[in-house]
């Protein structure tokens, strides 16, 4: 068998699957709470419970796989890990490729408001020359990619992976997007990949766009209202809203023993950060996304028993013997939304800093909370490098 195949994928949830869900949701064991505490001890004990029956009896995966398989799908194995993924190719034929990368805890999910504006900008009321064609793989790990099977898939490692599928797949220059987790891929891309890479765009940009250490007083005074407001939010991010952190970076497979057998726990860990991630952030999430795309979000992880493998990726990271430090050769973008931590001057050290901008709404899921934002910042910024 060619090991190079790319394999045409759908997806196709066997029923006994969904009937062991909605037992265990009706089956679950509530842990006690706390009078009055609401978020500060955690995610509320009434919110899950309501979200909970209603994933059991309003949410209809069914409609919602239908609308993942009208997208084309495959699957290829890349350095011994299967990798599924998505390509759109659009109808203009002058469209650029662009690899779009999701991040922890999101998946292709993130992505679903912005294929159409991005293959399709006529139909959505933009330039037909701001086309793309569209790859958006699920990081190995996460989602219909499966689980690891091996030590050392760390992010370095996933970018040499992106290499390689976009090489299969036949482009010879392309864009790369992500956020969160996908930009340490994105941005490691722009580095082992200068040759093809025309350009790199990132939104939740943190490692190499965030201070090491202590920012001086000195400094803090030179810094704007909005970036001292970042410095505040970043301090809290390493404070009381880093746990999720330190346990996926150091004992993923603890944890993954409760998110893979029980939906409640894996419901409350990934939604707790979408209260937290999204903007405002004292608003409930799905004031932000739509609550179907939210849940849809948590069953490919569900679903596909990878919140364990997925939580590895942490480790991963933070196990690897050094971190690149060279500054990259290929133009940068990014994209700072109302919830975001990045700092141009620190992210100045090691990327091409072509593009900036700063947006007063939207947060770490702008795909999927700001989605015209996101979409018209991705075309200007690679439409400045055509």
């Amino acid at each position: 068998m060619n090991n190079e195949a790319i394999t045409p994928f759908r997806i196709d949830i066997a029923q006994s699957d969904l009937d062991d869900l909605r037992n265990r949701l009706a089956g679950a064991r509530w842990p006690d709470e706390l009078p009055g505490v609401g978020w500060e001890y955690g995610i509320p004990l009434d919110y899950v419970r309501e979200l909970a029956e209603y994933w059991r009896t309003g949410y209809d995966w069914r409609r919602h796989e239908a609308e993942l398989n009208e997208l084309p799908q495959f699957t290829t194995e890349i350095d011994g890990q299967n990798v599924h993924f998505v390509h759109i190719r659009s109808a203009e034929p002058d469209a650029m490729p662009l690899i779009l990368t999701h991040g922890w805890p999101g998946s292709m999910v993130e992505f679903l408001d912005v294929i159409g504006p991005l293959t399709d900008p006529a139909a959505h009321g933009g330039d037909p020359a701001s086309a793309f064609h569209v790859v958006i793989p699920a990081l190995p790990g996460f989602g219909f990619s499966g689980p690891t099977t091996e030590k050392g898939w760390n992010t370095a490692r996933i970018a040499a992976a992106w290499a390689e599928l976009m090489r299969r797949l036949g482009y010879e220059r392309y864009g790369v997007q992500g956020g969160d987790m996908g930009a340490f891929v994105s941005a490691e891309l722009g580095k082992i990949d200068a040759e093809h890479v025309a350009g790199v765009h990132l939104n939740a940009a943190t490692f190499g766009f965030i201070p090491f250490g202590k920012v001086s007083d000195e400094e803090r005074a030179t810094l704007t209202e909005s970036e001292q407001a970042r410095l505040v939010r970043l301090a809290h991010f390493n404070g009381d809203d880093n746990g999720y952190f330190k346990i996926q970076a150091t004992k993923p497979q603890t944890i993954a023993y409760s998110l893979v057998d029980s939906p409640i726990g894996q419901l409350a860990w990934i939604m707790e950060k979408f209260k937290e991630w999204t903007f405002p952030s004292h608003d409930l999430p799905e004031q932000a996304i739509d609550r179907d795309r939210l849940l849809t979000n948590v069953m490919l992880y569900w679903l596909t028993g990878t919140a364990g493998s997925a939580a590895r990726l942490y480790y991963e990271n933070m196990h690897v013997q050094g971190w690149k430090a060279e500054r990259s050769p290929t133009p940068v973008g990014v994209a700072v939304f109302a919830q975001d931590i990045a700092i141009r001057r620190f992210g100045e050290y090691g990327n091409n800093i072509v593009h900036w901008s700063e947006f007063d709404r939207g947060g770490h899921f702008a795909a999927m909370e700001a989605p015209g934002l996101f979409t018209t910042d991705v075309r200007q910024f690679f439409g400045e490098l055509k």
